[in-house]
């Protein structure tokens, strides 16, 4: 599989992106369905190669997902995970059958720690295991993806016998993933290339890298198993996935496209929308990329030492290895006022990467023009804050009104809260130990719920005494966590939105109910 560049010969690597499912397992990281419909539907026109859209037989929820953005997706070839089970596979094949290019991927655990004591099983019986359930798939759809789980602490012995297995069965693609992140690079090439010289059948698929962060090496892991033969990386925005997350696809696209000199690959990746897709996946999941995060953090194009702004002034490429441009960062930030009109602020949605309804639009534009009278400049930051929680809160069915503090030194603190819970009206006030205590307090009291909070974080999003607060809250109950965001210039208002917005998520029906966690 390789393409002519610029008179050079490159491979070309499949990007296939997890962030539905793998991404989705972060603890608090559940995204609604509308949010999944948004992020693949971005992922597509970006050109991932291939989406895993879900777990369907985790939950009906997850099913109708899967479906849906199967249905959705006009390019990507769209992927359904699955146990080796019988019922799971079926379920999968049903799930993306309408997918213009449908895939089911299936795993089972390799390492003789897992059959010992998660499979139970022995070789032999995982063999006639990946046998049966590799064909029951390829019997419902021919693009299959087998998966060797805890690939990395499995003897190589037996693992070529698994990958012969597999594609005999009709596996198209052989993942050989680093499940628990405990590879270094160079076992991880070594692997791969160990796999597909003893294999005989290797030529028949491509081989898939799946890497975990846990010791900060998925991205140089996964970019060693192209040089191991592997033609195919799995990878999530932001790098966000179970427990420290996946190889960040974002990472990996800027690694092949700027150091082509010692990776001679290429992907079909629209760079100019990764900062885009960053910030839409930020936004759906409530986690928030850190500043220093790597090609899509807001200090990524940040120069702050006297050298390097003085290298930087003299020649940009003096310190920077990319351009702000070559990912999707705009260089101009503040643009927009209260006298900006209808024109100007879809020009700038669209200088952003958004692409809103005629009532998204609508619904953003007022906010826009409240804010501006709120605050003296309003930065694409700020558009960006606001845009992101009128998508979050969309299909809410719980929604604040209105909200009264009165806080100061001699207390009680006391909140007046108005709020719309379906299409009914309720109002309650509380006191508490301070106004954000109230806040929680009188929502509390107008929804009874047993859910804990485990996080409540409040930065700006912008600098000056009027930049809007951004508030992350997270809440768990009935073992599960979830996380919103929200944003307004008033960090009581945007407290009482976050929490409202992760109640919303706890209460959504369509709420991931994981049968088993399905970690790679």
């Amino acid at each position: 599989m390789t393409a002519s560049v610029s008179g050079a010969v490159k491979d070309r690597v499949l990007i296939f992106d997890t962030t539905l499912r793998d991404g989705e397992q972060c603890p608090g990281a559940t995204m609604t369905l509308e949010e999944k419909l948004e992020v693949a539907e971005l992922l597509d026109t970006m050109g991932v190669d291939i989406i895993e859209a879900g777990f369907p037989i985790a939950s009906n929820g997850d099913f109708e997902a899967v479906a849906l953005i199967a249905k959705q997706v006009k390019r990507a070839t769209v992927a359904g995970l699955a146990r080796a089970i019988s019922a799971d596979i079926a379920r999968a094949g049903e799930a993306v059958r309408h997918a213009a290019r449908p895939r089911i991927h299936t795993f089972v655990s390799t390492s003789p720690i897992h059959l010992a004591h998660q499979m139970r099983k022995s070789e032999e019986e995982v063999l006639e295991i990946i046998t049966t359930t590799v064909t029951q798939a390829r019997n419902l759809i021919e693009d299959i993806e087998w998966s060797a789980m805890d690939a990395t602490r499995t003897p190589i012995d037996y693992l070529c016998r698994c990958v012969e297995a597999a594609i005999k069965a009709g596996a198209t693609t052989i993942n050989l993933p680093d499940t628990v992140g405990y590879a270094t690079p160079d076992e991880y090439r070594a692997m791969f290339r160990a796999v597909r010289e003893r294999v005989p059948n290797a030529d028949k698929a491509i081989f898939s890298a799946h890497c975990h962060n846990d010791l900060g090496l998925a991205v140089a892991n996964s970019l060693a198993a192209l040089e191991g033969g592997a033609r195919q990386i799995e990878c999530t925005l932001n790098g966000i996935g179970e427990r420290a997350g996946n190889a960040a696809l974002e990472e990996i696209v800027m690694a092949i496209k700027t150091r082509g000199d010692v990776l001679p690959y290429e992907t079909g990746i629209e760079a100019t929308m990764l900062t885009r897709a960053s910030k839409l996946a930020s936004a759906a999941t409530s986690f928030p990329v850190q500043y220093n995060k790597a090609i899509v953090g807001r200090n990524a194009f940040a120069h702050e030492s006297g050298i390097h702004q003085d290298g930087m002034l003299k020649n940009a490429q003096t310190y920077e290895i990319m351009t702000p441009e070559s990912v999707g960062v705009s260089k101009t930030s503040l643009v927009m006022g209260k006298h900006s009109g209808r024109a100007a602020f879809r020009n700038k949605l669209e200088e952003l990467g958004y692409s809103l309804s005629d009532n998204q639009f609508q619904d953003a534009f007022e906010r826009f023009k409240e804010l501006a009278d709120r605050k003296k400049h309003v930065y694409d930051e700020d558009i960006e804050a606001l845009v992101d929680q009128n998508i979050a809160m969309a299909h809410d069915r719980i929604k604040l009104v209105s909200l009264h503090i009165v806080a100061g030194t001699r207390g009680p603190q006391r909140a007046t809260m108005r709020l719309q819970v379906d299409d009914r009206i309720v109002v309650e006030e509380q006191e508490g130990n301070g106004p954000v205590d109230a806040t929680f307090n009188v929502i509390k009291a107008l929804v009874p719920h047993e859910a804990v909070l485990e996080l409540y974080q409040v930065h700006a999003v912008t600098e000056g005494t009027d930049a809007q607060a951004e508030v992350s809250v997270r809440l768990s109950a009935d073992d599960r966590s979830v996380t919103s965001r929200a944003a307004d210039p008033d960090t009581l208002v945007a407290s009482a939105q976050a929490y409202l917005g992760a109640l919303n998520k706890l209460m959504s029906r369509g709420a991931r109910l994981h049968a088993q966690h399905a970690a790679e």
